[in-house]
């Protein structure tokens, strides 16, 4: 076994860990890539999977087969738990099973963002957020279940409740949602009931902020407002969610019966922060100099989400654009380290503009002085998402069962998946109860 190749660990296999491993494809080293997932994820469309318009399989690809031609990498399925700097290694868990301990000589860590409910974490049980393609097909489920559900109640005081949609944030998956949850009433789900009106649903938007796509032009802002009002959804600006519970939500002193929210507000970092004990911003993430390794630890560095990094006095987004541009540059730097080039110039992220796309046909599209609404900037819109799906297969799929939808309003994906447990025989739960005795050497034989 050859133990003096250097080895080069990656934590996190999302838009900034794959793009480190690809960066690395022809480096002399011994690459491992862990996540807790064995399939990458593209984010910026998990909301049509939430919303019906694509399935899990579109927008996810096994990181075994994105990676398969590299021959230097290894893919470890586990979650990390800590880094143990002493030891150069990282503590991964796999499958609940027993712990392990991976050595490296550098250490990237691309461990993304979680769901923050901004110190009111019991929100979580009764306010999903979309994070994971188990988040997205949960929250599809709540979707089509509240339409179902509607349909056989019998009681029309309860039949609004559950036709009222409440989301969180009113940011990019805020407004993206909300306007999916209008067109597939509008497109897909009118016509196909027959005690109940989908077109009746309640879609209200809520946000502290004072208006809608705050990192956009206020010009754009106003523009991606007045469209989701012309979709019916009821834009609550300036107003905090002080409560939410199993019946709806709290907004002031008006309360909103609703039985689907969803939260689509703040995140939170991962908690690489405190596995290095070092500075961290008030979100948490990691405070990296300028070619993104930790201050003191020229071996580690911080990508994407989980990084803090500021760039002509602000700090840098949290978007696939920045994780996938820092990911290449530590490819670049460790690849021209190992083969005693010297070092690239410090990071710059080169900003391609922000998109958001706001219902069927229409987007809006900043870069630079360049502003776009309407149907051409949501043309560029799927076009820069296209390019950007991990294979190709994926992009020819997701083109087709965009024009497809397009043109017909037909959702393939509108599927209910759930998880059935088998209920206990009259006899098993005896059974039980026997076996878990005679483990503890009390079993009675006698009768």
């Amino acid at each position: 076994m050859i133990t003096n190749v250097p080895r080069v660990v990656i934590v996190g296999g999302g838009f900034g860990g794959i793009a480190v491993a690809k960066a690395l494809r022809n480096t002399p080293a011994v690459v491992t890539l862990i996540d807790r997932n064995n399939h990458h994820v593209f984010q910026p469309l998990l909301y049509q999977v939430a919303t019906s318009v694509l399935s899990p399989a579109q927008i996810g690809s096994p990181i075994r087969g994105i990676l398969r031609n590299q021959q230097n990498t290894t893919v470890i399925l586990g979650d990390v738990n800590g880094v143990d700097q002493e030891q150069k290694c990282v503590v991964v868990n796999k499958d609940d099973r027993h712990e392990d301990r991976v050595p490296y000589d550098y250490l990237i860590l691309a461990t993304g963002v979680r769901h923050s409910y901004f110190g009111h974490d019991g929100f979580a049980r009764f306010a999903p957020g979309l994070k994971t393609l188990a988040d997205a097909v949960a929250i599809r489920n709540k979707i089509l279940q509240a339409f179902e559900r509607a349909e056989s109640e019998n009681d029309p005081k309860l039949i609004p409740e559950l036709m009222t949609f409440v989301l969180v944030g009113a940011g990019p998956t805020g407004v993206e949602m909300a306007s999916a949850i209008a067109t597939l009433v509008r497109s897909t789900l009118r016509s196909e009931f027959r005690h109940i009106d989908p077109m009746s649903a309640r879609i209200v938007l809520v946000d502290i902020a004072g208006r809608v796509l705050g990192t956009f032009s206020e010009r754009l802002s106003d523009k991606a407002r007045q469209r989701l009002e012309r979709l019916g959804i009821e834009v609550r600006l300036g107003q905090g969610v002080d409560y939410i519970d199993e019946d709806g939500v709290i907004i002031g002193n008006e309360r909103i019966a609703s039985k689907t929210v969803i939260w689509t507000a703040g995140v939170t970092s991962s908690p690489a922060g405190k596995w290095l004990n070092v500075v961290t911003d008030r979100a948490g993430r990691v405070r990296v100099e300028n070619n993104l390794a930790v201050p003191g630890r020229s071996e580690i560095f911080v990508i994407g989400d989980t990084a803090s990094l500021d760039q002509d006095g602000k700090p840098l987004p949290g978007v696939a654009q920045v994780a996938t541009q820092q990911g290449r540059y530590v490819g670049r730097l460790i690849h021209r380290r190992l083969v005693g080039k010297s070092a690239p110039q410090p990071f710059r992220y080169f900003d391609k503009g922000n998109m958001a796309v706001v219902g069927k046909g229409f987007a809006i599209l900043e870069s630079g002085k360049l502003q776009l609404s309407g149907f051409l900037a949501w043309l560029v819109w799927a076009g820069v998402h296209l390019e950007f799906l991990a294979q190709r297969s994926l992009r020819v799929s997701v083109f087709v069962q965009w024009v497809w939808t397009y043109l017909t309003g037909a959702r393939g994906a509108r599927l209910i998946v759930k998880h059935h447990v088998p209920p206990l025989t009259e006899h098993e739960p005896r059974v039980q109860s026997e076996s878990v005795a005679a483990s503890a050497g009390q079993l009675n034989l006698t009768k």
